[in-house]
């Protein structure tokens, strides 16, 4: 038997045979190049913005340090190279930054409604009785009305503001006022007469005289989150009046306005490059009326810029005195730059000690600059990258 011998035969392929590998047509090949080309387009206009935005930022920046070096000469007086920069009070005082004692808060010449009160003074226990009765002719619907009450009363520091004023035709001399109470009705809720009934008393000092009081009723319109507007304000020296025995009165409301209470050293400091913005509340000059020994202060600001609104931060809480000394820095991050708008609102409460933690507020006011007006104080820090810029502000009721 033939014995069957193992070989390897090479298999030759079938030259008319088709090749199986997959083929990509002409059309899809075209379509893949574009469609590569396109992403590259916008890889590099990604880029481009890129450094466009860094260069706008340097620019800026570069900007700010150039106007710096430009105006330090000019500018000796509230600039130096180390340290706070801290102006003189009466330079603060003569550019405005405090107005007189009181002044037209929002621009109306005329408000609708009256207010229908009592006042009455009980010589022998020097016990003042103020009686809020009705609120009538208001035009607003749905108000959530209340009537705040604060008794001002001028201190002698007063001269030493009015001598750092330039006093303008027509302009009254800014008088610094000490608040002796402040009481605010129940709420009502109405339209047109509101009826409040509410009555308030306080017993003056020896050395606080009946004629120097100055009586200023607030009618307000209440919300959830503390925005009251004012809708005007009845304001009485009671030097005008004998209320030795009850008297009541109906008084037209006024426009409202504020009078000055304080003043507060605050310190504005611009980081460009690491995007913050550093507030720094150094001291609080406020009137004392000897009332109460554990009294305290605390510094609230709120700040909001490019319509973003930053978390509120306050400074610790300090026993108050004739100048009380916080030197409490706060930091602000930036969410973008430039700044074309910021509004600062610094609010100055007080509290007690060893009381319920119950607080008020003294003043406030407002730094900053919008599309139609940038406070002096804002155009000193931004005309001074990186350098703090010092300057008395007046504290507003």
């Amino acid at each position: 038997m033939p014995q069957l011998m193992d070989k390897s035969v090479p298999v030759v392929p079938w030259l008319g045979a088709p090749d199986l590998r997959p083929q990509l047509s002409e059309r899809i090949q075209y379509l893949t190049l574009g469609i590569s080309v396109v992403l590259l387009l916008l890889a590099l206009g990604v880029l481009a913005w890129q450094a466009y935005r860094c260069c706008a930022n340097t620019t800026y920046t570069n900007k700010g340090m150039s106007c710096n070096l430009q105006d330090q000469k000019s500018r000796t007086e509230v600039s130096y190279a180390r340290g706070p920069q801290v102006c003189r009070l009466s330079h603060c005082l003569s550019q405005g930054l405090v107005p007189p004692s009181s002044f037209n808060q929002t621009g109306i010449t005329k408000v609708d409604g009256s207010l229908r009160f009592s006042i009455y003074y009980e010589e022998p226990h020097s016990q003042l009785v103020v009686s809020v009765l009705q609120a009538e002719g208001l035009v607003e619907s749905n108000l959530q009305a209340f009537v705040k009450i604060i008794l001002l009363w001028p201190t002698a520091r007063s001269v030493e503001i009015k001598d750092s004023v330039n006093k303008k035709d027509g302009e009254t001399e800014p008088v610094l006022w000490a608040v002796l109470h402040q009481w605010q009705t129940h709420i009502v809720k109405g339209s047109r007469n509101l009826l409040f009934g509410d009555q308030f008393s306080c017993i003056l000092q020896e050395n606080e005289e009946l004629h120097h009081i100055s009586l200023k009723m607030e009618v307000r319109d209440f919300d959830n989150f503390s925005r009251q507007t004012v809708l005007g304000e009845v304001r009485i020296p009671l030097e005008q009046l004998n209320i030795s025995y009850p008297i009541e009165m109906l008084k037209d409301l006024q426009p409202p306005q504020k009078d000055l209470v304080g003043q507060v050293l605050l310190s504005l400091k611009f980081l460009p490059t690491s995007q913050r913005l550093e507030i720094g509340v150094l001291k609080v000059r406020t009137a004392l009326t000897g009332k109460c020994s554990d009294a305290a202060l605390f510094v609230k600001i709120r700040v909001q810029c490019n319509q973003c609104k930053l978390r509120s931060q306050k400074t610790s809480t300090v026993a108050q005195s004739l100048m009380t000394v916080f030197n409490d820095v706060l930091l602000f991050p930036l969410q973008e730059l430039p700044l074309q708008e910021c509004k600062i609102v610094v609010s100055v409460y007080n509290t007690y000690m060893t009381k319920r933690p119950t607080r008020y507020l003294v003043g406030q006011f407002t730094v900053g600059r919008d599309d139609q007006f940038e406070d002096e104080h804002w155009r000193l820090m931004m005309h001074s990258i990186r350098q703090p810029i010092a300057r008395w502000h007046g504290l507003l009721i």
